[in-house]
């Protein structure tokens, strides 16, 4: 797998634990069928809210733990490389979904 040129490293940051991830993923996707439930049952608003704002905090959890993962994998092969331009085109991509984070 290649990214602008320099060779990437042969799985992404999360490979190790993808299953972990999977599992969070379906636990997420559980609590919006919740959801979905709640409003078929005219669930109380505040209710929903709470149920909707523990799914944003999973999510937001899932986010800073995946961009670990590319700091720590991606990020760190572009530097062991040497090649500047990668390592800057990495460094992009981690502040462009740093600003996506905290917005």
């Amino acid at each position: 797998m290649t990214t602008g040129g320099a060779a990437a490293p042969e799985a992404p940051g999360y490979h190790d634990d993808k299953k972990a991830y999977l599992r969070r993923l379906k636990l997420i996707e559980g609590q919006v069928r919740g959801i979905g439930r709640m409003v078929e049952d005219d669930a109380y608003c505040i209710d929903l809210l709470t149920q909707i704002s523990a799914v944003s905090k999973a999510l937001e959890s899932l986010s800073i733990a995946l961009a670990d993962d590319h700091i720590h994998h991606c990020v760190q092969h572009a530097a062991a490389s040497g090649d500047a331009a990668e390592i800057d085109r990495k460094m992009d991509e981690v502040m462009t979904v740093v600003k996506r984070l905290v917005k």
